[in-house]
């Protein structure tokens, strides 16, 4: 599986990590994994450091407008992607364009400092 993550309830957190090729199926299963674990709302850091992303501007786009559909239908938290090439940068970039929804989005090239800022940011209810 190359998307991993962990969900953290007490702390009310998801942390992700790709690696190897990602698809959108495999985003499109984290996405299910983490609704259906209670982890939506929850501050969330995905890591694309470590792959390199096969996932077209069309998909990263329709990916952004899934999580519009997460939007509207229930309080998604937070979000802290860390991408540290500049293909990854400017992948998340597309995604962030397309993911226009009322909650935080940061973009970090590290991880240090993407996680301060998530700390940083309102605990979900």
């Amino acid at each position: 599986m190359p998307v991993h993550w962990t969900i953290s309830h007490p702390q009310r957190l998801v942390v992700a990590v790709a690696k190897d090729p990602v698809t959108v199926a495999d985003i499109e299963q984290y996405f299910a994994g983490v609704t259906a674990d209670g982890g939506m709302a929850y501050r969330k850091i995905f890591e694309i450091t470590q792959t390199p992303l096969a996932i077209s501007e069309d998909n990263l786009q329709a990916l952004g407008q899934r999580v519009m559909f997460y939007a509207q239908h229930g309080q998604i938290g937070p979000l802290a992607i860390v991408a540290a090439s500049d293909e990854s940068y400017a992948q998340a970039l597309i995604f962030a364009k397309a993911a226009v929804a009322k909650r935080p989005l940061q973009i970090f090239r590290e991880l240090h400092a993407a996680r301060q800022w998530l700390d940083a940011q309102p605990t979900p209810s």
